[in-house]
């Protein structure tokens, strides 16, 4: 796809926030997956005036569309309405330049090897290229006048590399075969890069207002264990002199510098086994030494920022809702306001003005921009309304419910429920299994391609979203409440779903459905073997089935162990074969279709592989396996996202509602749905 590079200031390019005319409403179907449009990534300008921000567009392969990931486009907005897009093709790392002059962006461009640092006048004008660099930029951060930036990459690959594969030599070394990410300072002026000396792998940059420090994310290697267990914050000098290490014990997140460069706050985990960097931590920039703040509260913290008087102004997610909380840098909470209706996703402060850029999204509406004050009631003033078809879209009864467990452990969902007469049994039900586990849903938009949501409200099924133990939004208590036990009282909390949602009348306990993906993969298996009685129907998407065999084939062998099962397969070869969905296949009475692509490399595809195999010479159900080449864990490209969608809602579907019994077609009617025959 070419890139357009353009200043658009046509009635067309920009987005109105009004109602649409009064119409019919029609189902929210699986086509309009392809139409919806979401807000990405939104920074606030240096004089809080206006909000640049990327907008994600799903190719419309029913229409015609080449194949491929969601397009992405760069807008800035003045006010609500006032959303101009400048230009298409952004691939992201959207910032302002500090004098507030041009947005910047990475991407590659045509005539560009890699993706290359761009920017683009607010005021009109062609983007321009500001620094090609040897290899793809990674990242980036502008020194605070404005005449350098730091920047993350890669060395140039070795050229003799590539001669030799063109004469057949492509072996790889598993694992030892990566490189490095380092920082390196760019004169803006004249282009000149310097690299600092900094051990490790570089993910992620932080520079202190007076450009005094510089703080850099590393690892130890590339690998994505490493990554993900083992990055450290590093503060020095911007040259990588006087470098001091913040030894922190897990995961790590996102750091700023406060306003007079002396202390670093940074998101982390409060321990080796905390599975999410979503706590407030606060160091001394001079000698490392932390804090946490706010470590036993039941939330998590989204995104922060500092304020010009030196608190620290937060998105946390409690639950399934969001808030903004301010916290002093001591750890006293001073204020809370929580989101209505809405749940926020990210912000972008500007200190100086108090405003707040924000993504946020709703029941019934996608990822949007919004404008807060940070000392306000937490009320979001809405920007932009990208999907205004929305509103003639029928949608189904979207609330949130909460249940004791087994052993008394309060579980909080979300819960579509159609429209109209209700069966006199209940209505039929799905579960959306989310991953992770460290994850959560949350009470906002929850329709996509693997998550039929108000698509299946419209055909008479309800949806439950389910916040199992460990996941996040509840503190690292409720993570701790599953450790060393996949899937078991974790799971369970989805069977006592069923019985208070029945008890209550709302759902029919004998057309109960599951899905999900990755970790809510390995809890659909689960359904369709173990607990076969309580499932009439399974979709697992690329599942964890055999815990031994995982173990050997995942990228993230440590991350599995340390903050999840706790122990080593080695040291408890029963438990991991106990608790494999494969063990347990025999006899499953539950329909299972089973996808996944096959490029994965966190989950392999051979563990779908055997839970087909299993599943195919010892249950007593249809199954089918469908393989996506060159999807890895998750489906980007808008035709296999179509398949899925057609293939998972019609498998729920036929056996919740539809004749059940022999599994619908293997085929799917494609010519006709696009138009070609």
């Amino acid at each position: 796809m070419k890139h357009q590079f353009r200043f658009a200031a046509s009635a067309a390019a920009f987005v109105l926030v009004c109602a649409a005319p009064a119409a019919a409403q029609q189902p929210l179907s699986i086509e309009d997956l392809f139409r919806i449009e979401q807000v990405g990534a939104a920074a606030i300008s240096p004089d809080g005036a206006r909000v640049a921000y990327t907008v994600s567009t799903p190719r419309n392969i029913i229409e015609g569309a080449d194949d491929g990931p969601p397009d992405s486009s760069l807008w800035i907005a003045a006010g609500p309405g006032q959303g101009f897009r400048y230009l298409s093709g952004a691939a992201g790392g959207v910032a302002w330049r500090p004098d507030g002059s041009s947005v910047s962006f990475t991407v590659r461009r045509d005539g560009d090897s890699h993706a290359a640092l761009y920017e683009i006048p607010v005021h009109g004008g062609e983007a321009r290229r500001l620094y090609a660099h040897e290899a793809a930029i990674r990242g980036y951060a502008w020194a605070p006048q404005g005449d350098a930036v730091f920047i993350i990459a890669t060395e140039r690959a070795d050229p003799m590399r590539a001669r030799l594969a063109a004469r057949g030599f492509r072996a790889r070394v598993y694992e030892q075969d990566q490189p490095f990410a380092h920082v390196w300072r760019v004169n803006i002026a004249g282009g000149e890069a310097s690299r600092l000396d900094l051990p490790g792998h570089a993910s992620d940059i932080a520079i202190s207002p007076d450009g005094a420090r510089i703080a850099v994310q590393l690892a130890p290697t590339p690998l994505i264990d490493d990554a993900m267990m083992e990055q450290r914050w590093h503060v020095s000098a911007p040259d990588g002199r006087g470098r001091v290490e913040i030894a922190t014990p897990g995961k790590v997140g996102s750091a700023a510098f406060s306003p007079d460069g002396s202390q670093l706050a940074f998101l982390a985990a409060i321990d080796r086994a905390d599975s999410i960097a979503a706590t407030l931590h606060v160091a001394d920039a001079r000698t490392g030494q932390y804090a946490a703040i706010a470590a036993g509260a039941e939330q998590h913290v989204q995104s922060f920022a500092w304020t010009e008087d030196g608190n620290i102004f937060a998105l946390v997610h409690s639950g399934v809702n969001s808030a903004f909380v301010t916290y002093s840098a001591a750890g006293e909470e001073l204020s809370r306001a929580p989101h209505l209706g809405r749940v926020a996703r990210s912000i972008d402060l500007n200190a100086a003005s108090g405003r707040v850029a924000v993504v946020a999204d709703a029941a019934r509406h996608p990822r949007e921009l919004f404008v807060a004050d940070a000392g306000g009631d937490g009320s979001l003033e809405r920007w932009t309304d990208h999907n205004p078809w929305l509103s003639s879209r029928a949608f189904g009864e979207q609330s949130v419910f909460r249940y004791e467990a087994r052993d008394g452990v309060e579980v909080e969902g979300v819960l579509i429920l159609p429209t109209g007469p209700m069966p006199r049994a209940g209505w039929p039900l799905v579960f959306v299994v989310h991953g992770g586990p460290e994850a959560h849903d949350s009470d906002g938009w929850l329709t996509g391609y693997s998550r039929p949501g108000h698509i299946f409200a419209s055909r008479g099924i309800a949806v439950a979203y389910v916040n199992y133990r460990g996941s996040t939004g509840r503190g690292a208590d409720f993570i701790r409440l599953d450790h060393a036990d996949p899937p078991g009282d974790e799971f369970y909390d989805l069977v006592d779903a069923i019985g208070y949602l029945s008890q209550r009348g709302l759902v029919n306990r004998q057309r109960v459905g599951i899905t999900g993906g990755s970790y809510g993969g390995f809890a659909s298996a689960w359904g369709a073997t173990i607990a076969t009685e309580h499932f009439a129907v399974s979709v697992p998407f690329v599942a964890l089935t055999n815990l031994i065999s995982f173990h050997g084939t995942t990228e993230i062998p440590i991350e599995m162990v340390d903050v999840h099962f706790i122990q080593a397969p080695w040291d408890d070869w029963e438990m991991y074969l106990d608790k494999s969905p494969i063990r347990h296949a025999q006899g499953s009475r539950t329909p299972t279709l089973i996808l996944h692509g096959e490029a994965d490399t966190r989950v392999d595809p051979s563990q779908s592989f055997e839970l087909y195999r299993y599943l195919q010479q010892t249950g007593e159900a249809p199954v089918r396996l469908i393989l996506y080449p060159g999807e890895g864990h998750g489906n980007r490209n808008a035709a296999a996202q179509y398949d899925y969608a057609l293939r998972s809602f019609r498998w729920l579907e036929h056996y919740l509602t539809g004749p059940g019994g022999e599994p619908p077609p293997h085929e799917l009617p494609l010519p006709q749905l696009l138009g070609m025959d």
